[in-house]
């Protein structure tokens, strides 16, 4: 491994120990659900999903189901 890439490991363990460089400011995330799957999608501080519930309510079990997950593994919820 060349010296250039040892350089870049350990800094990306430098980043990975300090959450607050992170802001998360778009993603999609396919949940395999009981009864379909649906598309969670998380854009500049807004949620959305693909199921008739998210429609009408602006929350789901999906949204709020991705939400425990970051609270459960310790990630801070994207704002």
């Amino acid at each position: 491994m060349d010296s250039g890439m040892i350089g870049k490991i350990e800094k990306a363990k430098r980043y990975a120990e300090e959450p607050h460089r992170f802001h998360f400011e778009a993603f999609t995330i396919r949940i395999e659900g009981e009864n379909n799957d649906h598309v969670v999608m998380f854009d500049r501080g807004n949620w959305s999903c693909d199921c008739e519930f998210f429609k009408t309510r602006d929350y789901c079990s999906h949204t709020m189901g991705i939400e425990e997950f970051f609270k459960k593994n310790g990630l801070p919820l994207p704002a």
